[in-house]
């Protein structure tokens, strides 16, 4: 499979940067551009950007976490920083706590491994359902176009399903079955990192970063993988919601300086 990688920035300071479902690499350029001390080093998760598609075999999440690993292993003994967004922080979060030899710090944000908080929470997986009725019901039709809407409505960056570009639009009716695909890990745990007690195992400082504006099991999930690590915070940013990465990446490049600064 080829696997789109592209850098952002020249400074000494290595990042590994994994974006969100439908998004691309290119998401980093503006957090990277407000952080001039690192480089970043991104690639698009397979069906997304310029790699190839997914052939549907094995569990999505290993596959996008071997390539995340093989690119991470690329850099040699050294360790380096993760940053993840979404479902990227997920594959993210999963480098942290298999590897932990080859992570220096890790930045999540807004990860969505509902596992964690479901374990501590199980009522909110029922809120969460009917908050996500219309998605769901989409897909069972095979609705892609309106699956890709309702799942905008609730992670996009605001912007009104018929003000997004129809090339855009299409881009994620083709690749909403992502979603359901990532379910095994963001819902079920199927790495097994909750059974096996690796987070709590964890030596890799962490920060977790989460919109004021954003779903509440984003809120859960935070506070639920927080309570697991050993070294971790949780930091809000007012007012922004999920995709503050791309829609105000200054504000989340400060926090992230903070947290680096501070370790």
């Amino acid at each position: 499979m080829n696997i789109h990688t592209r850098d952002f920035g020249t400074g000494a300071r290595d990042v590994l940067a994994v974006h969100c479902t439908l998004g691309t690499s290119g998401a980093w350029r503006g957090i990277s551009a407000a952080l001039p001390e690192a480089t970043f080093h991104a690639f698009d998760m397979p069906s997304h950007g310029r790699s190839d598609d997914w052939d549907g075999q094995g569990d999505l999440h290993d596959v996008v976490t071997a390539e995340a690993l093989r690119l991470l292993k690329g850099f040699g003994t050294a360790p380096i920083d993760l940053i993840g967004h979404s479902f990227g922080a997920t594959v993210a979060l999963r480098l942290g706590a298999e590897h932990p030899d080859l992570v220096r710090s890790m930045v999540l944000i807004e990860p969505v491994y509902f596992a964690a908080a479901l374990s501590d929470h199980p009522q909110a997986g029922i809120d969460y359902a009917a908050r996500n009725a219309d998605f769901d019901a989409a897909m069972e039709r095979g609705d892609m176009m309106e699956a890709a809407r309702a799942f905008n409505r609730g992670w996009g960056d605001g912007t009104r399903w018929d003000a997004i570009p129809e090339q855009m639009r299409q881009y994620m009716a083709e690749r909403i079955h992502f979603v359901r695909a990532s379910a095994p890990m963001v819902v079920h745990d199927s790495p097994g990192l909750l059974a096996r007690g690796l987070l709590e195992a964890s030596t890799v400082p962490t920060m977790l970063l989460q919109g004021s504006e954003s779903d509440p099991m984003i809120h859960l999930a935070n506070a639920s993988i927080a309570q697991r690590l050993p070294d971790a915070r949780v930091e809000t940013l007012e007012g922004l919601g999920h995709m503050a990465p791309i829609t105000h990446p200054k504000p989340v490049a400060t926090a992230i300086e903070r947290f680096w600064e501070s370790l």
